[in-house]
């Protein structure tokens, strides 16, 4: 995109949330910029939402739940989450370059977030009509069955790293099942979950089935999740905040999903093909400049090939060049400079206190025309020790951490030696060690000679301090409807 046209995508940016299909300002004025994280420049912003704002929203949902959504068939229900698909692949072009202007990323992974999340909406809108009971046989005299009913009002909690995918992958399987939504999108990155609900609107999707209340999570998310009438939270982020939240969510016996941290390994072997493995750990580590819960963050090598690796790596990692997401940089800029500093900060204690070998990066950028953006160094550490910081916490820039193993034996205990377990790959050709690896290590998904393969029908989520439950394919909507059994006796 020409520079000078960059910025033409960001009129009319100033939203306001939606609440029963109405536009909305918060009950009190306020209102949150939002900037580019390439320049800081602002490019929008939208309310703030107060706990009564959230009480308006949940009340509005519970009624849409018992209205004309309820009176729609399965199939009817489909058919308005396929024409959701459709129109967001028609918009997909202006809605993932405000993404990018939105979160940072580089236009080609939202460009790529977009097609995942109408393939959500596709997906689901298959689903709706397949949710059906069994029988159950008790003998002669009795007929017994099952119904799935949706269990209600949902909250749907939403991180700042991934917006309308996040967004999608929950909201969609909701939908599925009959729920309504209510939806909290993350104060630094809101814009597209709030534009979604015109492309809903447009879908025929009733008035307050969809409703977003944009805000702090200090107040509007707290509300949301405290609210009585929720009746199951879907959350993405911090394992901190995710302990919260099921925390209060028991106080009304609220279920949960909650997808947290990740801290996950790539082991590569001896017999591994490196091409392969040198362009699956970019990928696991430098997508999205490392904001991923499920990235590939620490690299764990048979000291066999690690030298090659190393070289290999740092090479590539030097040639990458930081810019503007919609210039389609090689990495982009990080979220905030909040998120700076937390990076920051990791790798200098790595510095100071394992006197760790900073192979690559580690350090703040600063690219001509962006001095005022939010960059980090694409960064490697090399033979960190498994009690490091580095290696135990989820650092969520892009930094990779490499472990060195002597023989493929130490892999699995290796890569299970953090509280985390939410994803793990593995590289080597013999595939009976490949497939013992994924039977022993602790991750809720596991890949072999790849790195984040899948897609939206593959149950995602995690395990230890990575979470519980799943999103994604059939195991996402186990989450929003209840088991109804009727017994008679004939």
């Amino acid at each position: 995109m020409p520079k000078t046209d960059r910025w033409s995508v960001a009129d009319n940016l100033d939203l306001k949330m939606v609440i029963g299909g109405k536009r909305l300002e918060a009950s009190n004025g306020a209102r949150i910029e939002t900037e580019d994280p390439a320049t800081g420049r602002v490019i929008g912003s939208f309310p703030a939402a107060t706990a009564d704002d959230v009480g308006r929203a949940v009340e509005n949902s519970r009624a849409a739940l018992k209205g004309e959504w309820r009176s729609m068939t399965p199939t009817a229900r489909g058919r308005v989450l396929a024409r959701a698909a459709a129109i967001l692949r028609r918009e997909a072009e202006r809605m993932a370059r405000i993404e990018t202007l939105d979160s940072g990323k580089p236009l080609r992974e939202a460009k790529g977030d977009m097609e995942t999340s109408a393939s959500y909406f596709e997906y689901y809108a298959g689903m709706a009509d397949k949710l059906q009971g069994d029988s159950i046989p008790l003998g002669p005299d009795y007929m017994s069955f099952t119904l799935h009913e949706p269990v209600g009002v949902t909250a749907h909690v939403i991180p700042w790293n991934f917006p309308l995918t996040t967004t999608a992958r929950g909201v969609a399987p909701a939908l599925a099942a009959g729920c309504t939504a209510v939806v909290k999108p993350a104060a630094l990155t809101s814009l597209t979950s709030l534009l979604m609900a015109d492309i809903l609107d447009e879908a025929g999707l009733p008035a307050g089935v969809y409703n977003v209340v944009s805000g702090h999570g200090s107040e509007a998310g707290a509300a949301l999740v405290a609210h009585p009438d929720i009746a199951h939270v879907t959350f993405t982020g911090s394992v901190r905040t995710g302990q919260g939240i099921m925390k209060t969510a028991a106080d009304h016996v609220a279920s949960v999903t909650l997808e947290l941290g990740g801290k996950s390994p790539v082991a590569v072997l001896a017999d591994a093909d490196l091409d392969a493995a040198v362009e699956g750990t970019l990928k696991a580590i430098y997508m999205n400049a490392g904001q991923v819960c499920s990235a590939g963050s620490r690299l764990v090598v048979e000291r066999k090939v690690h030298a090659e690796m190393m070289d290999r790596l740092v090479a590539r990692v030097s040639a990458m060049q930081p810019g503007h997401g919609l210039d389609d940089a090689a990495i982009g800029p990080m979220v905030s400079a909040d998120q700076v500093k937390i990076v920051s900060d990791y790798v200098e204690d790595a510095r100071r206190s394992n006197s760790l070998n900073v192979l690559v990066g580690g350090r703040r950028l600063a690219p001509a025309g962006m001095e005022k953006g939010h960059f980090y160094a694409p960064t490697i550490i090399d033979d960190a020790p498994a009690d490091a910081r580095v290696v135990q916490e989820e650092i969520f820039g892009p930094v990779l951490t490499v472990q060195i193993v002597e023989s493929p034996e130490e892999v699995v205990a290796i890569a299970n030696g953090t509280p985390f377990g939410l994803c793990a790959g593995i590289y080597t050709r013999d595939i009976t060690r490949a497939m013992a690896f994924a039977r022993d290590v602790d991750a809720g998904q596991v890949f072999i000679n790849q790195y984040f393969a899948g897609g939206v029908p593959t149950p995602f989520g995690g395990t230890k301090l990575s979470g519980f439950g799943r999103e994604k394919g059939l195991a996402a909507l186990s989450s929003y409807y209840r088991v109804k059994c009727i017994t008679t006796r004939l």
